[in-house]
């Protein structure tokens, strides 16, 4: 369930939004040594461990009002709790990153972000068109490429997600709301 009131962003304020898994702590240790080793592998710079998520919609700059849209469909999203585990690797040339992803998905991230994409199109939020393919981004500004391989895995218990804004000048992210997974109606 969301928090008790819906995040206000202040009046007219537009923010960059997403929604997104946040690894728990034995995970975020587990992907900043990761990110650190692709780092210098692939010539980059690490993300900050604080800053490890996987987006599952990025929704882009978003007025202050559609804050609230953007939670009402959140709170609607049906899904189970799950096991996610990150073991492949690899950097993304022409967006300078290196990212490590899962190479099962699990049927209910699948859920998860299906059902949440869905509802966000439905209230006019534009998404981006290309599938939905899980990575958690370990470097940015990469200049070396460094090919998709299988890594030591990095697991969590997926529990609930949650709406981040982006302070784009800042480099840090600060969540808005959460959801528990595992709900039952």
């Amino acid at each position: 369930r969301a928090r008790d009131r819906l995040p206000s962003l202040g009046s007219a304020v537009v923010a960059r939004l997403f929604f997104a898994l946040w690894p728990d702590e034995p995970a975020r240790r587990a992907l900043a040594g990761l990110a650190g080793r692709m780092a210098v592998e692939a010539g980059g710079r690490p993300v900050p461990a604080a800053n490890l998520h996987l987006t599952l919609a990025f929704l882009g700059e978003v007025p202050d009002e559609r804050v609230g849209t953007a939670c009402a469909v959140a709170a609607d999203v049906r899904a189970g709790a799950f096991d996610l585990v990150l073991d492949r690797t690899g950097t993304f040339r022409r967006a300078g990153v290196a990212w490590a992803g899962p190479s099962v998905l699990p049927a209910e991230l699948d859920r998860l972000q299906s059902a949440l994409e869905s509802g966000l199109r439905a209230a006019g939020f534009a998404l981006d068109a290309r599938p939905f393919a899980p990575q958690l981004t370990l470097a940015r500004r990469t200049v070396k490429p460094s090919p998709e391989a299988a890594t030591a895995p990095v697991a969590w218990r997926v529990g609930r997600f949650a709406l981040v804004r982006s302070a784009r000048d800042k480099g840090a992210y600060a969540e808005l709301a959460g959801w528990e997974l595992g709900k039952e109606d």
